[in-house]
């Protein structure tokens, strides 16, 4: 049932509720992958939210302060982003694997005052932080302890905060520039479950497993406000494992599950095991791009259909799902979701035709359906968020039938001999020879024809493919002003934590003496 029947709910309204009306039934199950199973009730996670809310309080952490959360998968996780949200305050979640220097940007950005992290994270943070506040999680006799301090402090009420307050600053991956720190709300939050949940027709004995990062939006949108909207379960992966992600989806009874591309093609990779079907999922979202025959590999192996969407942190809700019942076409990002606007706008900004491209643009209010700004750069969001219309950044075209094809970002066109050329019509072209695992293309600098095409390709397993032979191979499916000019072979990609190949770093990298295109 739907959890918001009035515009009053809040994150910790809804889990407050949750808590009182079905105080038993599992809101957590953490696998810890090394043997060690955790479980919370939705009435323990509300009251770890008050004591956690307590803490805060006690460390002088208020309405709309921020609260930076450095933390791999874990139970706390949760403890710190809703006992904030009882507060009013505000979790600025960071990823990791982030050097000091990148941390100490998005810390200092966000003027967070307090940071929680784990043990062995501390001398990064430390190092960012400044000597600013900081707590640990984890088993530790150290001054400073988050659970020594939790167990130590008295459950707070809390300031009910609005729906339209922030709850969380989520920082872009920063691929090409520094990242932004994306405002959500309450209200947003609550938003993406209700859309989700009602588009896979989530049900409170549904259990949602999660192996992406926390930190990340998709985890949050997608997954844990599905669950809290419906009173459904999470069952989070301390880390995505490849080898154990089949065991982890039966052992706890996983109904659905979220993947970027990269993980599909890890789960692909893995042996096959007899009993890799033996589950009860029933869908599993992904994004980013598949090869047909990776689709059919996975929903024949692990026996559960998987359904292709596009968002972003931006656009909270995902504006496109492909349908969990009928007709599915994997290759596109699907059709619009529930009470989704969308255009698609060419340079002049009008809405282009049918099969023409152009840049997708997400409509909304500010806020509530789309991201209410980015943190403290008022230029970049009025640029974004223009007349109730989110500027994706993303080239688009509509088929005959209303499904969105995803063709590029409009920052990832190259720009060949006076002709835009899609960097992801290349990858699906070099992605479609038996040989090649994955591939990104890019533009490189090129006196005669502004930009040269320079092509990374990733070998699948022991399988082999010259050069040439792939350069052929493109010539024989794209325009001779779309071949790459080079091919390098390479043992991996760049990747920022959830998949998402960091092509900024593929140019700084680029190699010197080639680029015959």
């Amino acid at each position: 049932m739907s959890a918001l029947t009035t515009g009053a709910e809040t994150i910790v309204s809804v889990l407050a509720r949750r808590a009182s009306e079905q105080p038993l039934s599992e809101f957590l199950i953490f696998d810890d992958l090394e043997g060690g199973i955790h479980r919370r009730s939705y009435e323990v996670m509300a009251a770890r939210a008050g004591l956690t809310a307590g803490l805060l309080d006690s460390r002088g952490i208020g309405p709309g302060d921020r609260v930076h959360v450095h933390l791999w998968n874990c139970p706390e996780f949760f403890d710190v982003w809703f006992g904030a949200a009882l507060l009013g305050a505000v979790i600025v979640p960071t990823n990791p694997l982030l050097t000091a220097d990148e941390l100490a940007y998005v810390v200092g950005h966000a003027d967070t005052k307090l940071s929680i992290t784990q043990p062995d994270l501390l001398a990064t943070v430390s190092s960012a932080a400044d000597d600013g506040s900081i707590l640990v999680t984890g088993e530790s006799d150290r001054a400073g302890s988050f659970d020594d301090a939790l167990a130590a402090a008295s459950v707070v009420e809390g300031t009910r905060p609005a729906p339209t307050d922030v709850a969380a600053v989520l920082y872009t991956s920063g691929t090409t520039s520094r990242p932004k720190g994306v405002l959500v709300t309450h209200a947003n939050y609550l938003h993406v479950g209700e859309v989700v949940a009602q588009h896979l027709r989530v049900s409170p004995d549904d259990r949602m497993l999660i192996t992406l990062p926390l930190f990340h939006a998709n985890a949050q949108y997608y997954s844990t406000m599905s669950a809290l909207v419906t009173g459904s379960s999470v069952i989070v992966m301390a880390r995505f494992s490849a080898s154990r992600w089949a065991r982890v989806a039966r052992d706890h009874r996983a109904t659905l599950a979220s993947l970027f591309a990269a993980p599909i093609r890890m789960l692909l990779a893995q042996p096959y095991g007899d009993d890799d079907a033996h589950n009860e999922l029933r869908a599993v979202l992904f994004s980013q791009n598949v090869t047909e025959d990776q689709l059919a590999d996975f929903e024949s192996r692990f026996g559960c259909p998987l359904l292709q969407l596009y968002g972003m942190t931006e656009t909270i809700a995902p504006p496109t799902l492909n349908p969990l019942y009928g007709e599915r076409r994997n290759m596109t990002i699907g059709r619009p979701t529930l009470g989704a606007r969308l255009r698609v706008a060419g340079e002049d900004g009008g809405d282009v035709s049918d099969g023409e491209v152009g840049e997708l643009l997400v409509g909304g209010d500010p806020g509530t359906t789309l991201m209410a700004g980015y943190l403290g750069d008022d230029d970049a969001t009025h640029k974004a968020l223009a007349d109730g219309w989110l500027r994706t950044g993303d080239n688009m075209r509509v088929d005959e039938d209303g499904f969105f094809h995803f063709v590029d970002r409009t920052k990832d066109m190259i720009k060949r001999a006076g002709e835009n050329v899609s960097a992801g019509e290349i990858e699906r072209a070099i992605n479609a020879h038996p040989a090649v695992f994955e591939s990104a293309a890019i533009g490189v600098p090129d006196s005669m024809r502004d930009e040269a095409i320079q092509a990374y390709v990733v070998l699948a397993g022991e399988m082999r493919v010259t050069e040439d032979e792939l350069t052929k191979w493109c010539a024989t499916r794209l325009a001779p002003f779309k071949v790459p000019g080079s091919i390098e072979f390479v043992d991996g990609l760049p990747r920022t934590s959830v998949g998402k190949i960091q092509k900024e770093e593929l140019r700084q990298r680029r190699a010197p003496g080639r680029g015959k295109g």
